[in-house]
């Protein structure tokens, strides 16, 4: 069924949130960071179908500007964004699906506005300083950052996967990433590293505020992310809080590669 897909912009402070509403019933909203709302089209349209479905360019990308560009945008920020959000749609309280940097706001909308979601299901969130090996990992960062900003965009990407431990054929990724990006993506890559990158990937969560979330709490794994980074860092979330991780089908953008099976599943949870 296709449904008719509202679009606007919502004033908060410092920033203007693009966000789009599809649909009609109890309120979902997707989340990714910095990836922004244009992936969740196919799974929105689907969850649309008995739901109203909120989907966001996260602050500082795309299509939602920032009063700042030269400030950096934490997790706790986007959560800020994402309480007004659901309370300015007003069809709450809310089942938040979070993916990647996305679902470290989920998180931190679930610690700081709980009584804002009935279920928060954080789907690979990168936890980085939750792993044995966090300190390597945050020098490679540094330099996936530091190749970026010299110029090599291609190989900060190349740099970028090997420490997610994701291998792509070099068709596949040469067609993803080795291809002239626009203007507005490459500004995109830029506020990423600048201003997100680091404060998502050295949040730490308060896991005793997590637990207290009891079974409104999920933690996603990709069926076919297993070993890669985004899988660890799930893993080791879980059993911090003390809950099993869930599966869904797919591996880290499951939700966008296998949108009608990522449904299904996300249904059984809602």
């Amino acid at each position: 069924m296709n449904h008719t897909v509202t679009a606007s912009s919502l004033r908060v402070p410092g920033a203007e949130l693009y966000h789009e509403v599809r649909g009609q019933g109890p309120l979902v909203v997707l989340v990714g960071a910095p990836m922004d709302a244009r992936p969740f089209a196919p799974l929105a349209g689907l969850l649309a179908d008995g739901h109203t479905v909120l989907t966001t360019d996260p602050r500082g990308i795309n299509r939602s500007p920032v009063d700042d560009p030269g400030l950096d945008v934490t997790p706790e920020t986007r959560a800020d964004d994402l309480a007004r959000l659901i309370r300015h749609v007003d069809a709450g309280p809310a089942t938040v699906l979070g993916s990647s940097g996305g679902a470290v706001s989920v998180l931190a909308l679930a610690q700081d506005h709980p009584e804002l979601i009935s279920k928060v299901i954080a789907h690979e969130p990168p936890l980085p300083e939750l792993l044995p090996d966090r300190d390597a990992l945050r020098a490679q960062s540094e330099d996936i950052i530091a190749t970026h900003f010299a110029g090599d965009r291609v190989g900060a990407w190349r740099k970028f996967l090997a420490m997610a431990d994701i291998d792509l054929p070099e068709a596949v990724f040469q067609q993803m990433f080795a291809q002239e990006p626009s203007p507005q993506d490459l500004a995109d890559a830029d506020f990423q590293y600048a201003h997100l990158y680091r404060p998502t990937t050295r949040w730490l969560p308060d896991v005793a505020k997590l637990r207290a979330l009891g079974d409104r709490l999920v933690i996603g794994i990709g069926a076919d992310s297993a070993g890669q980074i985004c899988d660890r860092t799930s893993r080791a979330l879980a059993t911090l809080v003390g809950i099993e991780p869930a599966p869904f089908p797919g591996d880290h953008t499951g939700f966008a590669s296998q949108p009608d099976a990522f449904a299904a599943r996300l249904r059984e949870l809602l």
